[in-house]
């Protein structure tokens, strides 16, 4: 009996902590998919219409509210679930806690973008707007896709085709991000729909809720402490920096789940990167693949690191077609002499008798490598071995900044701006930012306990007077990948 009744507690208590899961008569049905009864459109209604049991938006910017019946169209805590279909181009979202008004975007609640493709707004499908904004592009144009929102006390979470992408606790005081209303935060209300403009078309159907206590908990407890750098993420989030760290590992003491939960909790997209190379943890196409598909279906960009110069001849470009882009480093390479380093491992650089030699071999690997090899981003840029590293800015000198900037402006390779290095300096981000480069955020963590919220890069934007423009995203509308410019210096499948 006793071990019955603990089964029994540890069924009880995993439901407890699973995510809401509603049977499907607790849900109710918003729209009836023959007309608008239950909806309120804006001063510009020939903007929505039903066709096909669907609702359509296809017109000037026009917002439609919940007003039906259901809990008097005012909602505190619920899931929400929407099926809806984007245009190419299209720019829509999702609100709720909102509250109807005449014309203009909606001044109270919370926005859930729809943005597959649209040129001018970076923030994609499934980002709580301006709040936890999401880079990486996971449905398609045309495709009918399933979103769902869920609000439990202080807690909103976001999953698109059930993959949770959006996991936020709203602190206390709240975050209200910069030139919003004080209306942003989590109170009630309804729901409502936006036709944003008219290049916009964008389809919605079997929209329904399932609504929940008014004294729900929060689950997990206490909010997070909203710091500076928490207010910052949000801030630069608003003004269209991309929040993301594109060099982050999977160390012993960090499991995949452990990754994804500390990105959606700092605000932070991951990119997710396995070690590949000679003597690295990925040597072959086939364990390419198993690492992409390790990572398949979590809310993250997945990267190849390119290690070695070897690499190119390790891989086809079928396999590092795969991953959503490509970094690399100087930190291995092999000197005049035919001694193979990896710079980062004192012992194996030994003594370094004439600096100024081992500079310019370094320069002249560095360029020979953003001038050749298909990679996307060029990561712990400027790293100097122990032995020197104490010389950085005289041994950097302007003549061998303009050469290595000028390979990775040439040849459209972002250069990373690292958080564990703290590299490259102020004075070689202006100039890399005036010669037209393009930066990343990365940690490259060596254990779960180093990987931090981009603090070095925060700091940069300031410092250098960044600008959102000067940051590359991986993937974006209109842009092709390295190994589709550079592949074919790859191994042949």
């Amino acid at each position: 009996m006793r071990k019955i009744e603990m089964t029994r507690r540890a069924f009880v208590g995993a439901l407890a902590a699973a995510p809401l899961l509603a049977q499907d008569d607790a849900w109710v049905e918003l729209f009836n998919g023959r007309n608008l009864d239950g909806w309120r459109p804006q001063a510009k209604p020939d903007s929505w219409k039903v066709v096909d049991g669907q609702l359509c938006a296809d017109g000037p910017m026009c917002h439609l509210f919940y007003d039906g019946a259901v809990r008097n169209a005012d909602f505190k805590n619920f899931e929400f679930e929407v099926e809806a279909m984007a245009g190419p181009n299209s720019n829509s979202g999702v609100y709720f806690h909102t509250a109807y008004q005449d014309t203009g975007w909606p001044g109270r609640g919370f926005e859930v973008q729809i943005n597959n493709t649209q040129v001018r707004e970076r923030k994609k499908t499934g980002s709580l707007y301006n709040l936890r904004n999401i880079y990486k592009q996971f449905v398609a144009d045309n495709e009918w896709f399933k979103l769902n929102v869920a609000v439990r006390g202080k807690s909103i979470q976001v999953r698109l085709n059930g993959m949770l992408v959006v996991d936020y606790v709203e602190p206390t005081p709240p975050v209200i991000p910069p030139g919003m209303e004080k209306e942003r935060r989590l109170a009630h209300g309804t729901f409502a729909l936006q036709c944003h403009d008219p290049g916009s078309k964008a389809f919605f159907r079997r929209l329904r809720v399932r609504p929940l206590p008014d004294d729900l908990a929060t689950p997990g407890g206490a909010a997070p402490a909203a710091d500076d750098t928490f207010k910052r993420i949000i801030d630069l989030g608003v003004r269209g920096y991309p929040m993301l760290d594109l060099h982050v590992h999977l160390p012993g003491g960090m499991t995949l789940e452990q990754a994804v939960a500390k990105s959606l909790r700092d605000g932070i997209q991951y990119g997710l990167a396995v070690n590949a190379g000679q003597g690295n943890a990925v040597t072959d196409d086939d364990g390419a693949r198993r690492f992409i598909e390790r990572v398949k279906g979590q809310p993250v960009f997945v990267a190849m690191q390119a290690e070695g110069r070897e690499w190119i001849h390790m891989f086809s470009k079928s396999a590092v077609s795969l991953f959503d882009y490509v970094f690399t480093d100087s930190m291995t390479w092999t000197d005049n002499r035919g001694k193979r380093m990896r710079t980062w491992i004192a012992a194996e650089v030994g003594a370094i008798p004439d600096p100024q030699e081992f500079m310019d071999t370094l320069v002249d690997r560095a360029v020979g490598i953003l001038e050749r090899e298909p990679v996307d981003i060029y990561v712990n840029p400027t790293f100097l071995p122990d032995q020197i590293a104490g010389d950085y800015e005289t041994l950097w000198t302007e003549e061998r900044r303009k050469k290595v900037i000028a390979a990775a402006a040439k040849n459209s390779v972002a250069i990373e701006i690292n958080n564990r290095y703290k590299l490259p300096s102020p004075s070689f981000i202006k100039m890399a930012k005036e010669a037209g480069c393009k930066f990343t955020f990365g940690t490259n963590n060596a254990r779960a306990g180093d990987l931090g919220r981009c603090e070095y890069g925060l700091q940069m934007i300031e410092a250098c007077r960044l600008q959102a423009g000067d940051f590359w995203v991986p993937l974006a509308p209109g842009s092709t990948k390295a190994v589709e410019r550079k592949g074919d210096i790859l191994r042949k499948a």
